[in-house]
Parts: structure tokens; C-alpha cells; sequence
């Protein structure tokens, strides 16, 4: 088994280390410009066209992450990228749904028990007790019901607040109220008092929280940004966050990254910003998740995380 590694970040040497324990009976090699020596497996994060352009020898190609939109916008603009007769698969969950759904609750029960306005308050030295949210009516609407956005979904629902979710197709999800399709997100957004955004970015959903999607939500709402930067227009959370019809939002992801000192959301108190860390990657679960697929592979065997190159998931 040949397996041929590229990460373009300081990362990528304890990344190469660990692959090379788990596949040591392996060939492995971190690819170089110009090498187009013989592969059975790509192991990328990030790749330039020039590794996989043209290579009919690869029988998969593993990304190291669950999103894969870097890779398939390199396709898109370069089509023929990706070589047609190799599968491009991702990671699913290695233990990156628990994280998200601590990221998540915690930004959740801190607009429920208004911390954030007490938060405030201190700061201006004053003690005030603030009424609390009905429970009852603190919808939460969960859009993306994947692996990570079902998980999230369940949890943030043992709190005993409401909670919806949203998918492209239709869903069942135990104890969580799913609506799916375009024509059912208007009333998937009615409502709701705290929009999660966890779904896969694809040309379809860029640009999706935006004023329009805002102005179906409950007066007051709150905003959680987990999945991609390019799923929000900045500038429409900035003017629903002035007009009142958002009243925070806590975000992970942004367009550039690392957010610029000169953004404005540095400057607006209701924004929390956190460095896109509501779930890391962990190596050595994502090293053996990838190893046993490879495995896998070569017994003949079907493995999960393939993507529909057509759908970006």
C-alpha cells in the first residue's frame, strides 16, 4: 500500500509521525512539487491542484476534516482536480460532536440565564437581577442535522428547551422536531430564539444567515456560528444587531481568518468572538479513523464519510 501525505502547516510532521505508526507496514511519503511517483491512498489537508490533478493511479483520496469545502471550491474552479475514479472521503465524528455540543450548550444557557447581560452589568457596576427567558419559548433551531448538528440537537434538548432542526432532505432526529427542505424553512425559522448554524458549506447554503433569514426569527434572537464564516453576511448581523431583531451572537467561524484587528466585530460588545475552536481535530482518533478505512479499502470493504461531490457532503 502506497500513501502519499500533504499538510502545508507546522502541524504536518506530527501528523506524518503518527500515520507512519499506524500504517507501518505502509509506504508512505509526504508528497514534494513535482512527485508523481505511483499512490494508492492521498492523505491531504488543503492540497494544491498540482498533487492529485491527472492521477489515475489513487483508489481514495482522505481529507483531514469534516468539511470539505476548501477542497471541492478547488475543484470547482479548477475542475479536474480531483481525479474522477477516487472517492473523496472525510472524517466523521472523532470526537469532535462532544465538543461541539459543549461549544453550543454553553453559548445556549448563557443567553438563556442572560450572563452575557450580567456580564455587562459588572462591568458598569451595577446589581440588577434580570428576568428570566420562559423556558418554554426559547426555541432553539439547530440548522444542519449531520452527525455533529443531530448530536448537538439532543443535547442542548435535555436542558428542556425546544428544539428544532433543519436538513436538506428529511430527517428523523429522537426528541427534536425536523423540517426539511427549502419550502419548510420559513417555518423552520418562525419562532425560533437562538438560530445554531452547523450546516455543510456548499454554494447552496453561502451567505445564508443573512437579513432575511434574521427577520423569520423571534424578536430578540440570538446567532451561534459553528460551521463556516462564508455561511453569514457580516454586514446583515451588524444591522440586525443595531435594529434589535438580534440581541447577540456567538461566533467561531468567520470569512478570514484569523479575524483582522481591524474587524468591527472586535468592537461590538454583543459579539463573542472565539479562534474557530468549538471542535478540534484530534489526531490520534483522526489517524486511526483513517488507517482503518484504508484497511478497509484494501479488503475489498465499503467504508463511510463519502462525499456527494454534487451536494459538498
Amino acid at each position: 500500500m502506497k500513501v502519499l501525505f500533504y499538510m502545508a502547516n507546522a502541524e504536518a510532521a506530527a501528523w506524518l509521525h503518527d500515520f507512519a505508526r499506524a500504517l507501518s507496514q505502509a509506504d508512505l511519503r509526504e508528497w514534494q512539487p513535482g512527485d508523481t511517483a505511483p499512490a494508492d491512498f492521498a492523505v491531504v489537508w488543503r492540497p494544491p491542484r498540482e498533487m492529485l490533478a491527472g492521477r489515475a493511479d489513487l483508489r481514495a483520496i482522505f481529507n483531514l476534516g469534516a468539511g470539505v469545502d476548501a477542497i471541492l471550491a478547488l475543484e470547482r474552479e479548477q475542475p479536474g482536480t480531483l481525479p474522477p475514479n477516487a472517492p473523496l472521503i472525510r472524517l466523521e465524528d472523532t470526537g469532535m460532536a462532544p465538543q461541539m455540543a459543549e461549544y453550543v450548550t454553553h453559548a445556549v444557557l448563557r443567553y438563556l440565564r442572560r450572563f452575557d447581560e450580567y456580564e455587562a452589568l459588572q462591568r458598569e457596576r451595577r446589581w440588577q437581577v434580570l428576568d428570566p427567558h420562559p423556558r418554554d419559548t426559547f426555541t432553539v433551531g439547530v440548522l444542519g442535522l449531520g452527525v455533529l448538528g443531530a448530536h448537538v440537537a439532543q443535547t442542548v434538548a435535555r436542558f428542556g428547551m425546544p428544539v428544532r432542526g433543519y436538513s436538506r432532505s428529511a430527517k428523523q432526529v429522537e426528541g427534536i422536531t425536523t423540517f426539511a427542505g427549502e419550502a419548510r424553512f420559513d417555518a423552520f425559522l418562525d419562532g425560533v430564539k437562538v438560530l445554531v448554524n452547523l450546516l455543510p458549506h456548499t454554494p447552496d447554503t453561502a451567505n445564508v444567515l443573512n437579513t432575511r433569514t434574521f427577520s423569520k426569527l423571534a424578536h430578540g434572537a440570538y446567532l451561534i456560528n459553528v460551521a463556516r464564516g462564508a455561511h453569514l453576511v457580516e454586514a446583515d448581523l451588524l444591522d440586525a444587531l443595531a435594529s434589535g431583531q438580534l440581541a447577540a451572537a456567538t461566533l467561531d467561524v468567520f470569512q478570514q481568518e484569523p479575524l483582522p484587528p481591524d474587524h468591527p466585530f472586535w468592537q461590538e460588545p454583543r459579539i463573542t468572538v472565539t479562534p474557530h475552536m468549538s471542535a478540534l481535530t484530534l489526531r490520534e482518533e483522526s489517524v486511526a479513523q483513517i488507517a482503518q478505512k484504508m484497511l478497509a479499502l484494501d479488503r475489498g470493504e465499503a467504508v463511510g464519510g463519502v462525499v456527494n461531490i454534487e451536494r459538498g457532503y
